[in-house]
């Protein structure tokens, strides 16, 4: 799709903000930023004077499609809790692209998001970047798999102990995880044996996922919110030597120096939750501007539906009142969580190069009042706020004519 944003104050996160300036668009990817930009003929021109032009924004934590509101059993398939270890398990298989999840996250200048499986077990499947518009997951498809995901801490031991069998506790939790990578490490040597002997060798889907995380192909995003499981994390990535990614991490204050040492991303949120478990219980919105005053790097979540997605960068706004650096805030919705995620190179911010995912604001958008009036995905214009009716108007891609 082409299409050229003109006049607008652009703000391309990864740069200074460009006054007047023109993203412009060609077959789905951006090639040009800047004042001086020539437009060619024929590409459709949007008149953006008045407003703030920013990239799409980028939640690195959520459940849209896979945990679909309004539909109660039906809708629920986060997740596999019949086996503690679901590394084989991929949420591109349960992805519902008519999730209302995915219309709202285009209301709040959403247009990326990492969807996981969720967290009731120690090892819970592998994750997928998409796009939050298309009629199938394939056509939505950016990466997959972005991570795999586990879990520490209460979740698993509640599902697990209520079924009266291993992991009940923290300790279980974590023999579940470190005997799957101790099988890992095992599979990997015999498979090596096997292909250098010229042998068959019998694959297994779980354990191939599991040695790419120990060949440090896919990331782990480990579910953990009390400084203790975020210790146990950290001990656990050094103990096999896979790349961590901390999710939550509602505790990470207590430790950040920990964590900024070693390198470890944080994922923080949802941050609008009331503390409704024992780990909550630090929860605060001040948690963010600590950790980034001690050099974590930062990307913030709403983990969509326990915070509905379009409330993505109202949490920025509320962190940043509570000590969150407004110089940087937006990085933690926009190239931080692309970054952390391995997305980079197509979403994230405005460069030549990326994917033209453009949000189009009435002012700043950390301001509350702010709302964005129009978004571009991959060129494409798919959402529209409608001043007359005061909502936004989503193109339906399953009446779009394809041909």
């Amino acid at each position: 799709m082409n299409v050229a944003i003109t006049g607008g104050y652009v703000v391309p996160v990864d740069g200074d903000p460009i006054e007047g300036g023109t993203v412009l668009v060609q077959d789905g990817k951006i090639v040009a930023v800047g004042t001086d930009v020539e437009v060619p003929d024929g590409v459709e021109v949007v008149d953006a004077a008045g407003s703030w032009v920013l990239p799409g924004f980028v939640e690195a934590h959520g459940h849209m499609g896979v945990h679909e509101e309004g539909e109660g059993w039906a809708g629920q398939d986060t997740n596999e809790m019949t086996d503690p270890n679901g590394a084989r398990m991929r949420a591109l298989d349960a992805i519902n692209p008519d999730d209302l999840g995915f219309r709202d996250a285009l209301s709040g200048g959403v247009t990326t998001a990492v969807v996981k499986p969720g967290s009731g077990n120690p090892i819970g499947g592998r994750t997928v970047a998409v796009k939050m518009w298309g009629r199938t997951v394939d056509e939505m498809l950016i990466r997959e798999p972005v991570s795999v995901k586990s879990a520490l801490g209460e979740n698993p031991k509640r599902v697990y102990g209520d079924q009266t069998k291993i992991p009940s506790t923290r300790q279980g939790v974590a023999a579940v995880i470190r005997d799957a990578f101790t099988r890992a490490q095992d599979y990997r040597a015999k498979r090596e044996h096997a292909a250098a002997e010229n042998k068959p060798f019998d694959r297994d889907n779980t354990l191939e996922v599991l040695v790419r995380v120990l060949d440090r192909e896919i990331p782990w995003s480990q579910h953990c919110h009390r400084a203790d499981d975020i210790a146990t994390a950290l001990r656990l990535a050094d103990e096999f030597g896979y790349r961590l990614v901390v999710h939550h991490g509602t505790e990470g204050h207590k430790i950040a120096d920990l964590l900024a040492e070693k390198g470890i991303p944080v994922v923080i949120g949802p941050l609008f939750t009331t503390r409704s478990k024992v780990e909550l219980r630090e929860r605060s919105l001040r948690n963010p501007g600590i950790l980034e005053r001690a050099g974590v790097e930062l990307a913030i979540t709403t983990d969509h539906p326990v915070i509905p997605i379009h409330f993505l960068v109202h949490q920025v706004t509320l962190a940043v009142k509570e000590g969150l650096e407004r110089s940087t805030a937006l990085r933690t919705i926009t190239t931080n969580p692309a970054r952390i995620s391995g997305l980079d190179d197509r979403v994230g911010s405005l460069k030549p190069g990326l994917d033209g995912d453009v949000v189009i604001w009435s002012g700043d958008p950390l301001d509350v009042l702010s709302r964005a009036l129009r978004v571009f995905v991959q060129g494409r214009e798919v959402y529209t706020f409608n001043h007359a009716t005061g909502v936004g108007d989503v193109v339906d891609p399953f009446y779009q004519d394809t041909v």
